[in-house]
């Protein structure tokens, strides 16, 4: 498959309850086994779905699709440790400059970046004081 915007092509990797959920409804749709299980929506339609769901879950935000993609990008990825080569890809950004937008660094995620760095360094090197 190929991105409509980008014409960057794609395979889609799902985790687990996405894949419950698909599996939930394949087949109800009417479609054939190798069918798409959901029709492809605009971004118009998206958005008064994302509306309808967050009234649902008492979210007072406009959530729109731009959110929705931004939302995905920076909390459930790259704040999640995702690798920003691996967030544009998933994104279909032409290029990691695009995904840069998304990516907020801040004092906290600095710090835990500075601890996995310290964790994973732990033991190879050695530095003893010399008082000379």
């Amino acid at each position: 498959m190929s991105r409509q915007k980008t014409d960057i092509s794609f395979n889609v990797k799902l985790l687990d309850i996405p894949i419950r959920i698909i599996e939930k409804y394949k087949g109800i749709t009417g479609t054939g086994k190798d069918d798409p299980v959901f029709k492809v929506l605009s971004h118009r339609r998206i958005s008064d779905a994302l509306k309808v769901i967050a009234k649902h879950c008492n979210v007072t935000a406009n959530i729109t699709f731009h959110v929705a993609r931004h939302c995905f990008a920076s909390q459930l990825c790259l704040s999640q440790g995702v690798p920003i080569e691996s967030v544009s890809r998933m994104m279909g950004h032409r290029n990691i400059q695009t995904t840069q937008r998304y990516a907020r660094v801040n004092n906290e995620k600095i710090g835990n970046d500075m601890k996995q760095l310290s964790g994973r360094l732990a033991g190879k090197f050695n530095y003893t004081a010399n008082n000379q």
